[in-house]
């Protein structure tokens, strides 16, 4: 069978759409399938080319079995909704007429969030005249208006039609969370076709590991409980919470071990880091991204990973995909995310909940845990013991599945 995947992020980015495709492509093509992914070149989410790479019409290579062309498309940092629409729009373009040069293809996939790719693929699939999969990661454009990037608009509403036209065209849906085929349920999409494969993590990678003490010593975190978030910071991340918890616990006594460390970069990191020092914040350390390769040393230096999303209802239907990874890794979770996620959380008893946007709850979950080591070790045993229920190999056989099964309709 021939998969061909459209997906605008894939490795050496980091972002959970990119490492999901991956791994996923990565199984498929070692259990026979062949594989064809589209994708443009690596930027994300800086808008800058990675080092190795160029911005060309076409170029192709093999990563593990899989066959990766890269298409040109107009790059834009992960900031600005005019600016990243044309990012959207003009992969949407290049990967569709790429895309019908890729022959003797079964099924087309195409990876949401944003569904230009997902339009390509109906293109695509429609030409060749095979059955494509919509692969659900987000409720877009609804999340646009959810950060507040964009109020509701005849823009707006025309994007929620050709969503709708999407959902009903698609030969499958493949839906990451359980709320995100209730939601479309609820909107008219027939159930029959909607199946849910989760995100989950590549255990081969994300594995318990003892403190990097040369990173340990290199940051100056000897004698630290370090609190981290490793992702994107963006719109939708709301990490102003996590620094008015570093204020309050700056200012409170006896919490002064405590340490928040952030990883990553986004579209609010330099206004994040700009705050921090306004606040004169001591206890606060920003690091840029690393590659998926390396960023397990610095995972490592955890104590805690603090996972959380804006106060909005549509995010009560969204598991973060680093969750798992945390799993994986044995680290205990501090989760500001309500709904379906929460649930894992405090099913698998891996961690703590707490509300989105409440930093003196955040604060306390904080205090509490940096001094309670004995059910911080609990936590750890119960997310590694977890993590087998969420192995990314399981998962991505079990959609293969799917694929086949949709590649004889």
């Amino acid at each position: 069978m021939h998969i061909l995947f459209l997906s605008d992020n894939f490795p050496p980015e980091v972002n959970a759409p990119a490492s999901r495709t991956y791994e996923h492509c990565r199984a498929w093509a070692d259990s026979g399938a062949q594989v064809t992914v589209i994708t443009c070149a690596p930027n994300f989410p800086i808008g800058k080319v990675f080092d190795g790479y160029s911005n060309r019409l076409w170029q192709s290579e093999i990563i593990e079995g899989i066959r990766v062309i890269r298409v040109w498309s107009f790059i834009a940092a992960n900031e600005g909704f005019i600016r990243r629409i044309l990012d959207y729009i003009s992969f949407m373009v290049s990967a569709t007429l790429v895309a019908l040069w890729v022959r003797k293809v079964d099924v087309v996939v195409g990876t949401s969030p944003q569904f230009f790719t997902i339009c390509a693929a109906w293109v695509v699939a429609s030409l060749k005249r095979v059955p494509w999969v919509f692969e659900l990661r987000d409720i877009w454009p609804e999340s646009i208006k959810a950060v507040g990037a964009m109020k509701d608009s005849l823009a707006i509403r025309t994007l929620e039609r050709l969503e709708l036209f999407l959902y009903r065209h698609a030969t499958s849906i493949i839906a990451v969370t359980h709320s995100f085929k209730a939601t479309l349920i609820q909107r008219g999409v027939n159930g029959k076709k909607i199946q849910v494969v989760t995100n989950g993590v590549d255990l081969n990678h994300f594995t318990p590991q003892e403190k990097d003490l040369s990173l340990f010593q290199e940051l100056h975190l000897q004698d630290r409980f370090v609190a981290g978030y490793v992702g994107t910071h963006g719109m939708a991340h709301g990490l102003e919470t996590l620094l008015d918890a570093a204020e309050i616990i700056q200012n409170r006594q006896g919490a002064e071990n405590i340490t928040f460390l952030f990883l990553g970069n986004g579209a609010k990191k330099a206004e994040l880091v700009a705050s921090a020092k306004y606040r004169r914040l001591r206890n606060v350390l920003f690091l840029d991204s690393t590659s998926k390769e390396n960023v397990t040393r610095y995972l490592s230096l955890l104590d805690i990973s603090i996972i959380h999303l804006r106060k909005t209802e549509l995010f009560s239907s969204v598991i973060p995909s680093k969750l798992f990874e945390c799993m994986g890794m044995g680290i205990p979770v501090l989760h500001g995310v309500p709904g379906e996620s929460a649930q894992i959380v405090v099913g698998e008893k891996i961690g703590e909940v707490f509300e989105s946007d409440n930093a003196e709850q955040l604060a306390s979950r904080l205090i509490f845990l940096s001094g309670n080591v004995a059910l911080l070790d609990e936590y750890r045993k119960n997310a590694i013991e977890a993590a087998r229920r969420y192995d990314r190999v399981y998962l991505a056989a079990k959609m293969l599945a799917i694929l086949e099964d949709v590649a004889k309709t």
